[in-house]
Formats: C-alpha cells, sequence, structure tokens
C-alpha cells in the first residue's frame, strides 16, 4: 500500500469498507469513529459461532484473541518490555489505576486543563474529597512538557498528561522531561496515548517513557471500535490497585480460596477486571491483522494523515473566510498536529449541523470544529466536504 494509491479515487482502502460505504460518504470523523474494515463483521460472527460451539469453554479461544490484541497494542507503543492489560473502556483502567496510588500520603495529582472527559471528570471528583489537583494550562502544547515538570513535588502521586490533545489535535513533545521530573520525586507518569496511536507513531524506547503508564484504545484511528481499551504497565510494577476484579487471581483459583492479603497476578493480571464479553477482541484482533496485511504502519498512516490535513487546510485557507466566524490557528504548523483540524468557531455546533444536512459528517467541541480524515478517503472527497463547508460559512456571513 502507498500513499499516493490512498489518494487516489477510488481509494485503495475504500472498497475493504463496504459495510460503511466510505466511498459514498464523507465522514470527517476519523478522529472520533473511524469505519471498521468488513472483516471486523466476519470476526464478530465468529465469536459468537465460538460461543455456540464450545459454550462455557469458549474462554480458551477468546484469550487467545485477547493475547493477539495485546500484542497489536504493544507494537504500537514500540514496547518490549511493559505488560498490557485490556479494559472496556479507559475509564475503568484509570480508576484501577488512580486506586493503586499512595493517595494518603501523597495527596497530590497533577494533570493539564486539556484532559479527556475520561480524566478531568474523575479528577474533579477527586477533587471534591480533598485530592489537590493542579491543572496546569495545555497551551501553547510546545512548552507543556516542561511546565509539568515543574509542578511536580515530593507530594505529587502522579502526573496524567496526553501525548495529543483531544480538542485540537496538538502534540504534546519531550514529555522524558515529565517522567525524569516524576523519576526524581518518585511520581508515577500516566500518558494518554488514545490520540497518537494509528496517526502519530508513539515509542516508548524513542521517547524515553519505559517507566510510564500508558492509556488509551481503539475506538479511533485504530478501527478497533469499542471495548478495546488498554493500560500499559511497566516493567516490575509493584502497585496494588483497591478497585480490583477477580481475574487478577484467575490462575491461582484452581488452587483453592486465596487466604491472607490480596494477591495479584503477574504482569497485566495486575490490573485485570472480571468477566467481560469477549467480541470485541474478536474484532479487533482481526482488524490488527488486516492493517499488518496491507502494511498501513504507523509511519504510513502519519504520511498521509499529514498529507490529508495539508489538503484540508489548504483548501480552509483558500476560503479567505471571515476570521469572526471561522479561522484556523496558523501559528500551529502541521507537523505539530495529530490527526484532525481545529477550527475556532464561534458557532462551531451550527457549522457542525449545517454540515451534516450537506452529507458531511464533523464534530465539534465548545467553539471548535473538528475536521478528522482517514486512509480509506480520496482527495477528491476531501476537497469535496471543504466546498460544502464554504458554501455553510457563506451562508452563515450572510446572515
Amino acid at each position: 500500500m502507498t500513499p499516493e494509491s490512498l489518494h487516489a479515487s477510488p481509494n485503495a482502502l475504500a472498497r475493504h469498507y463496504s459495510r460503511f460505504r466510505v466511498a459514498e460518504r464523507l465522514l470527517l470523523t476519523g478522529h472520533s469513529h473511524q469505519a471498521w474494515p468488513d472483516v471486523g463483521l466476519e470476526a464478530q460472527q465468529r465469536a459468537w459461532l465460538d460461543a455456540a460451539e464450545y459454550v462455557d469453554d469458549k474462554w480458551e479461544h477468546a484469550f487467545v484473541m485477547a493475547d493477539r490484541v495485546r500484542r497489536g497494542f504493544a507494537r504500537l507503543l514500540d514496547d518490549a518490555d511493559g505488560a498490557i492489560a485490556l479494559g472496556v473502556n479507559t475509564h475503568e483502567l484509570v480508576v484501577r489505576w488512580l486506586s493503586a496510588l499512595p493517595l494518603r500520603r501523597r495527596p497530590r495529582l497533577v494533570t493539564t486543563a486539556g484532559e479527556f472527559h475520561t480524566i478531568r471528570r474523575q479528577l474533579d471528583r477527586l477533587a471534591e474529597e480533598g485530592i489537590t489537583v493542579v491543572k496546569v494550562p495545555a497551551l501553547p502544547a510546545a512548552t507543556l512538557a516542561e511546565r509539568l515538570a515543574g509542578t511536580v513535588d515530593d507530594r505529587t502521586s502522579a502526573v496524567l498528561v496526553s501525548a495529543v490533545l483531544y480538542e485540537n489535535a496538538h502534540i504534546v513533545r519531550d514529555l522524558t522531561r515529565v517522567q525524569a521530573a516524576c523519576r526524581r520525586a518518585g511520581a508515577e507518569l500516566l500518558v494518554d496515548a488514545y490520540h497518537a496511536l494509528g496517526v502519530v507513531p508513539f515509542s516508548l524506547r524513542r521517547d524515553g517513557l519505559a517507566e510510564a503508564f500508558v492509556v488509551g484504545g481503539g475506538y479511533k484511528y485504530l478501527q478497533l471500535g469499542e471495548g478495546n481499551c488498554f493500560l500499559r504497565i511497566p516493567p516490575n510494577c509493584a502497585l496494588r490497585p483497591v478497585i480490583t476484579g477477580w481475574f487478577s487471581e484467575f490462575q491461582s483459583l484452581p488452587r483453592g480460596e486465596p487466604t491472607g492479603p490480596v494477591g495479584y497476578g503477574p504482569g497485566a493480571a495486575r490490573f485485570a477486571g472480571a468477566t467481560y464479553d469477549p467480541t470485541s477482541h474478536y474484532r479487533a484482533a482481526r482488524v490488527f491483522d488486516f492493517f499488518d496485511a496491507h502494511e498501513l504502519s504507523p509511519d504510513l498512516l502519519r504520511r498521509v494523515s499529514q498529507h490529508q490535513l495539508g489538503l484540508l487546510a489548504n483548501r480552509f485557507d483558500a476560503l479567505d473566510a471571515d476570521p469572526r466566524l471561522i479561522r484556523r490557528d496558523q501559528a500551529v504548523t502541521l507537523p505539530e498536529l495529530g490527526g484532525f483540524l481545529a477550527l475556532q468557531a464561534p458557532r462551531a455546533e451550527e457549522l457542525c449541523r449545517r454540515l451534516r444536512d450537506r452529507g458531511v459528517a464533523a464534530d465539534y467541541r465548545a467553539d471548535v470544529l473538528r475536521l478528522g480524515p482517514a486512509p480509506y478517503l480520496a482527495d477528491e472527497q476531501l476537497n469535496a466536504a471543504m466546498e460544502r463547508l464554504g458554501e455553510v460559512v457563506r451562508e452563515l456571513g450572510a446572515i
């Protein structure tokens, strides 16, 4: 697969997404919910058939799928030493992780003002219970790591920060500084990589984050769908989460009822939950295989994404729109962006609605219109979407 074959019309990938009809629709929601390849449906059916064939023995097959998903995430993280705990959503994993921190002894958490609601809401609630939550301004993202590092002290249990900000796609560089500050203070680091994986190459080894916890999932750029989230656990982790599921002692249960202090399984089992629907792992394992078969590597996906963002940005600039209606922060260069174009628009909700009326799927957050391409969209489709955005902007300007 080459970038050029994905720019062309028809897009070389589009036929593999026939159920989502990606060639017929203008889906600029690639940053929120990418289409699933057709192989995902076959995999979901396989999960049902395995349950019918093996009944309660289906778990032997389900655990194989879970291991394939773990390996898929580990490859994307460039992680050779950590363990991968899986969860239905990032919240359950973050809560287990938070429950393992020494918050009585070190009742201080450092984060940013630009975190996704999973972290933002949970930390706000902890603050109501007396935990000190320090929110560092997220912008400018170019200096965020330095400012976070300077906020860590010996009362800090952990720092929680995104690799790519969810509202505007700004990449947060130099997180190794934060890791170093955490190491000096004896604090933990949790990196939210959800808006990086599948669109911005992420390497624990290259970025000096081998000691970090990483949370993320496959609902967005990875096309894995719901129910496929992970927590990467660094080597030699000895944390004891208070919120803990019985799968953490799954391997020891055949030996009888445990006695003494609550124990934890090895590696990923330390942060394990409980019974889950394995269907999502069947789908995810097949989609990871699909990406491998079509050589959709992180580097290729980044090249395609940057090309698409450049096209969208150039077409937007050519609209010469009234900046009071909508504008682009041109001070932030394309290499500083993740997987979508964020446009400041006081009437973002109305713009989004009018775009949908014209067949363009996009979304917004507060006063930001978000346009997220995907590798199965041809340049021709992106041009058509921007033409319709121009129509909408001109309409609003005439009101």
